[in-house]
């Protein structure tokens, strides 16, 4: 295991257990937020998970999605020299049939293993993507809802909702979580497109940063060149780091709770995204903001301490 750079420890009742799964090779932020969490002493992760992104599977083709994801994930360990060091699994490859059947992958294993292990640190399962393998997950072993909390990027904007990327990747798989016990935390597109950064800020703060920092700038600008024929997005010069989030909820004041609201989990809409309220459904978080300017902050920071100029 590497070690880290750090002149300060975090004391191990602060800490909590994390699974993270990421559609890692769908765009170019999830590898940043994937290094940060990796960075964090905070977090003690536990595994990664590669998810699948099949509703847009460019050129990687239908059903080969999550492998990419896991191939990238790969690929991030090594030039970070953290090959072997975390487990990585796939998980499902298609979104769920319907809201009965769950997919047995590696993936949902992993989550549910991990659940049901006596540990005093909390457990936070962080989804990047689609919420396929949390939803099989908790279909196949429903008691797993309480013994972790689910932080999810994705869904639209409160209260209507809407298109989305990474609901519209399982909207059954969603409508299963919603529908759960889990403790979920919902980070909703108005509010994880409040973390972006500019080329140049990348540039400047991550390309000189190792082996790491030089493939997260390139990558990102090889994917911004790629997609130039898109009309709405990307936009140029900017890029969202909207997985970061995930990060911002976990490492702001515990006492601030001026950010977010408590609403009972809406059933989202087949047709159109929207969301439907549900009477009777557990309560979940919704987050309405992100402290985006302590999210970049860290992440510069970290990469800069543990990975500096002079092993580029």
């Amino acid at each position: 295991m590497k070690e880290w750079n750090y002149e300060f420890t975090v004391p191990e009742q602060k800490q909590f257990r994390m699974l993270i799964h990421t559609d890692c090779k769908n765009e170019a932020d999830d590898q940043f937020a994937v290094v940060q969490n990796l960075m964090t002493p905070k977090f003690i992760v536990k595994g990664i998970i590669g998810g699948h992104f099949n509703k847009n599977p460019q050129e990687y083709g239908d059903g080969h999605t999550a492998d990419a994801s896991v191939r990238e994930i790969d690929r991030v360990l090594d030039l970070m020299g953290l090959s072997g060091c975390y487990p990585v699994c796939k998980g499902s490859e298609y979104p769920l049939q319907n809201e009965e059947t769950p997919v047995l992958s590696d993936g949902a294993r992993m989550i549910i293993g991990e659940a049901m292990r006596d540990d005093p640190h909390p457990l936070f399962c962080v989804f990047q993507g689609a919420i396929t393998d949390l939803a099989s997950a908790l279909l196949l072993k429903p008691e797993i809802a309480s013994r972790m909390t689910a932080i999810w990027i994705g869904g639209g904007m409160y209260p209507a909702g809407g298109f989305e990327f990474n609901l519209l990747q399982d909207i059954a798989a969603a409508n299963v979580v919603m529908k759960s016990q889990v403790p979920l935390w919902q980070v909703p597109i108005n509010v994880y497109k409040q973390v972006s950064v500019s080329l140049a800020q990348l540039q400047l703060h991550v390309k000189p940063y190792g082996k790491i920092g030089k493939y997260l700038f390139e990558q990102m600008v090889q994917y911004n060149t790629k997609c130039a024929g898109i009309a709405h997005w990307p936009h140029g010069e900017i890029w969202g780091l909207g997985d970061t989030a995930a990060i911002a909820v976990l490492l702001q004041e515990s006492e601030r709770i001026d950010n977010f609201f408590m609403a009972e989990a809406p059933t989202v809409n087949y047709e159109d995204m929207t969301y439907v309220q549900a009477a009777g459904n557990r309560k979940i978080r919704v987050y309405t903001q992100v402290d985006a300017r302590l999210v970049i902050n860290d992440f510069f920071a970290k990469l800069a301490i543990n990975y500096p100029k002079a092993d580029s």
